[in-house]
């Protein structure tokens, strides 16, 4: 049974630093809902497990192609969570390269540019999933998607939905494939309401999504389409970033269907 001082584990651990997960092009995906999203996918390579967890998993660890038993002190130090579940998958990263992500006529996408959090990244990813979107885009100096925080708040959904690390040069890509390129602003000319009553938003569409501290970039506004506000009826200020993606990207799913 693997410990903490085991050099499969000391090289897993690893992978909880972005270089590492860079250099290796391989991540963690804690828990069992991870677990059983990452399998499906194909990308388990290594399935690590305390014998409870296996026990009570077994059906997971039947689908791994290798499976360690660990102990629960390994486990605490592969997993990135305060109460680990008590399974930690080593994957192979699943990005692919943009012109695979647009061959495949995507009606909806989300770009997020240059955001920082893993929170909301994964909150995006998750939100993008259920909305139907065909694929996720970090563009420029976002965070990294393997992040352990991205992957968890993902909840699965990083295996769903093509992941693609571009430039912010993107745009033109995007709009070449017959995307609309909408830009995300507090002062947007438009709002959501008035482009999905319009009919505006059937169109196939590439949402943009920028940080919360410093929105999309100036060259990402000036390349867009058009530049969009999420209606604030109340005394708000603003929407979170995953809340407006939220807004954004399920008033496309209702046009497109």
């Amino acid at each position: 049974m693997f410990t903490p001082r085991t050099p499969r584990i000391v090289a897993a651990r690893r992978l909880q630093r972005r270089k590492d997960r860079d250099q290796s092009g391989r991540f963690l995906a804690e828990g069992p809902q991870a677990v059983r999203e990452a399998l499906a996918a194909g990308a388990v390579l290594e399935l690590f497990g305390t014998g409870a967890a296996l026990d009570r998993h077994a059906d997971l660890a039947a689908q791994a192609p290798e499976v360690s038993p660990v102990t629960d002190d390994a486990l605490e130090a592969l997993a990135e969570t305060v109460h680990p579940q008590g399974l930690v998958a080593l994957c192979e990263q699943i990005d692919v390269p943009i012109g695979e992500a647009l061959a495949k006529r995507p009606r909806l996408v989300a770009v997020v540019a240059e955001i920082r959090d893993p929170g909301n990244a994964g909150t995006v990813l998750r939100t993008a999933d259920a909305a139907g979107a065909g694929a996720v885009i970090f563009a420029g100096d976002a965070v990294d998607p393997y992040n352990g925080k991205c992957v968890r708040a993902s909840a699965g959904s990083l295996f769903h939905v093509d992941v693609v690390r571009a430039p912010l040069s993107v745009i033109d890509l995007l709009q070449d494939s017959g995307l609309q390129v909408l830009a995300t602003s507090g002062t947007g000319d438009d709002d959501v309401d008035s482009l999905l009553d319009g009919g505006l938003l059937d169109a196939p569409t590439a949402w943009l999504f920028g940080s919360e501290a410093h929105g999309l970039p100036e060259p990402l506004l000036a390349a867009a389409d058009r530049r969009v506000r999420v209606p604030i009826y109340g005394g708000a200020e603003s929407l979170n970033l995953a809340a407006a993606a939220a807004v954004c990207l399920y008033a496309s799913a209702r046009a497109q269907r």
